[in-house]
């Protein structure tokens, strides 16, 4: 470059090949999380589902308290 710089002179202070590799890494970085995050919503909502059943969330207690007693001895 004319002034000396190897660098050009725009806000990010990349050149174009770093920006395109800090691009590739930052999506490949999201889909990753992404793809974490729905997997991590699919098991909560098989444990626990968002919607109610037609009794309500009282017909989940069963399976709560059957859960609780099959992990204490493991606690105590």
């Amino acid at each position: 470059m004319a002034n000396g710089m190897d660098k050009p002179s725009v806000l990010s202070g990349l050149t174009e090949e770093e920006a395109k590799e800090f691009h590739g890494i930052f999506v490949t970085s999201f889909i990753i999380f992404t793809a974490i995050a729905v997997v991590a919503h699919f098991l909560v909502w098989l444990w626990r589902p968002w919607l109610p059943g037609p009794n309500g969330y009282s017909s989940l207690t069963d399976g709560v308290t059957y859960a609780a007693h099959g992990l204490l001895p493991f606690i105590a």
